[in-house]
């Protein structure tokens, strides 16, 4: 499974059986770079002199053919050309993030690590540009084997989240948005007997107005239940003072046991308020669960079958309330509508010869499906362009856009809430990646950036997260993500 674990990372020992602090660990600030003195301050002799010395001491066309020698690359890359994810690290190197390429950056380590996690979207307002920033957000643990009881869900809040020395908007006139605060990390836990694969959140508005939505929870875990929590008391506990969560409070709403064997697929429906979810297992099944008036919670136990292989992903469509897509390690994602009786796919489409483990369907642009697969390619289908089963389209279907730049599995993909253009990208070769599809060059231009090859010019941005397995854009704070593999990171970047 391309999501599956701590187990795979570096070492012989797996990551989640390595030591972690018994509390949570908040990165430090960076220090602050001091001030430097000009030696030669003062010693110009005449600007005559300047023009002719160049920026080091010696004539500019001399220095500009040394740097474009050094810019010659050999091949893909070629000596001293470093590409994050590609170039591998000497014994003892280790790599340090460049600061001034992040309005914020912060890293937070957990008990154990975490494979999925979700935000929570609060009352504190859209399109919130002020720092300190806070969020909230809800993880599934993956502890040991050997300590499973020892797993649980993490209900967060993020606060004291600073911009970077000299980062962030600066147009903002707010008092607070220069205030230097140490981040604080605020958790509640909810106590599970299996590792977490796969976490989403719901939140259903309250009858009365003054009141907070009601924030739901499904889990599916490695034991194949799947559990629907309530985490509105444990949020609220944040900002109230000497609140206690109850063991009744941590107990499920619902368990789920229609699946078999364990599966990644869960999503709740943005269009059915009230909660709608879907979940998928390693066999291919695929049931839907419906919140019935009365608060209650019911399976419908005739699955929906297609797949030949486990299911990776599920995701509602944004736009329309029956239909769903699913994509799965047969290399094939396939449209429902759960309407149908025969429980049987309306479109497949083989888009990979490899597990399609994730994908993402665009919320500003709906016709829009990104996907990532096993090989490290993802790409960007018209969903316009898909016919349905039984006619006499056949074969892959030609993606409107396609990127083989990650070398390693694709392991989490989302589109930017608002622009139609951003797609945020984790794989497993250490790396988040930012990219921009609406830059457009030529096929000439198109494999070649500042002098490196293979390099597109969509990408924009390669942050560095290691084991990255799922990330999410912050919906109201824009421009920002949060990703977690070996620890959780909370960022955002000068490109976006």
């Amino acid at each position: 499974m391309s999501k599956r674990t701590a187990e795979e990372l570096n070492g012989a020992a797996p990551l989640k059986g390595g030591e972690r602090p018994d509390a949570m660990d908040i990165d430090e600030k960076p220090s602050e770079m001091g001030e430097f003195e000009d030696e030669f301050e003062d010693e110009y002799e005449s600007e005559d002199e300047i023009i002719e010395a160049g920026v080091d001491g010696r004539p500019d066309a001399e220095r500009e053919a040394e740097e474009a020698a050094a810019m010659e690359v050999d091949g893909a890359t070629g000596p001293g050309t470093f590409i994050l994810g590609r170039t591998k690290l000497d014994p003892g190197q280790t790599l340090a993030p460049d600061t001034t390429t992040y309005k914020m950056l912060h890293n937070l380590s957990t008990p154990w690590p975490c494979l999925s996690f979700d935000i929570v979207c609060d009352s504190l307002g859209d399109n919130r540009s002020v720092y300190p920033a806070t969020m909230y957000t809800v993880a599934g643990t993956q502890a040991d084997s050997a300590k499973a009881n020892d797993n649980s869900i993490m209900v967060m809040k993020l606060s004291g989240l600073s911009k970077m020395d000299g980062g962030g908007d600066e147009s903002s006139d707010d008092e607070d948005d220069d205030e230097d605060t140490d981040p604080i990390l605020e958790s509640k836990s909810i106590p599970l007997t299996s590792s977490t694969n796969r976490i989403r959140a719901h939140q259903t508005p309250s009858q009365d107005a003054s009141r907070a939505p009601i924030t739901l929870t499904a889990t599916m875990t490695e034991s194949s239940q799947v559990y629907i929590h309530d985490i509105t008391p444990h949020l609220a506990s944040f900002d109230t003072p000497g609140s206690i969560i109850t063991p009744q409070q941590n107990k499920p709403l619902c368990t789920i046991r229609a699946h078999k064997t364990e599966g990644y697929g869960v999503d709740w429906s943005p269009l059915h308020p009230a909660g709608k979810l879907l979940t998928g297992d390693n066999d291919g099944k695929i049931f839907v669960t419906t919140r019935t008036d009365g608060g209650g919670f019911v399976t419908d136990d005739r699955p929906f079958l297609g797949h030949t292989g486990s299911i990776e992903e599920i995701q509602w469509s944004p736009s329309e309330a029956s239909v769903f897509s699913s994509a799965s390690s047969d290399g094939t994602i396939r449209v429902w509508d759960v309407r149908s009786k025969s429980r049987k796919p309306v479109i497949s489409m083989q888009v990979s010869k490899y597990d399609v483990n994730v994908m993402s369907w665009s919320r500003k642009t709906t016709h829009l499906l990104a996907s990532g697969a096993d090989d490290g390619e993802w790409a960007v289908w018209d969903l316009r362009q898909w016919k349905p089963s039984g006619t006499s389209a056949a074969g892959k279907p030609t993606p409107i856009a396609s990127f083989d730049y990650h070398k390693e599995q694709i392991t989490s993909i989302e589109w930017h809430p608002t622009d139609d253009s951003i797609v945020a990208v984790a794989a497993g070769d250490n790396t988040v990646t930012l990219w921009d599809l609406a830059v457009e060059l030529d096929d000439e231009e198109s494999k070649d950036t500042a002098g490196v090859q293979d390099i597109p010019p969509q990408l924009l941005f390669v942050h560095y997260q290691n084991q990255a397995k799922e990330l999410h854009w912050h919906p109201q704070i824009p421009g920002t993500l949060v990703a977690t593999g070996e620890e959780f990171s909370v960022f955002r970047t000068i490109s976006v």
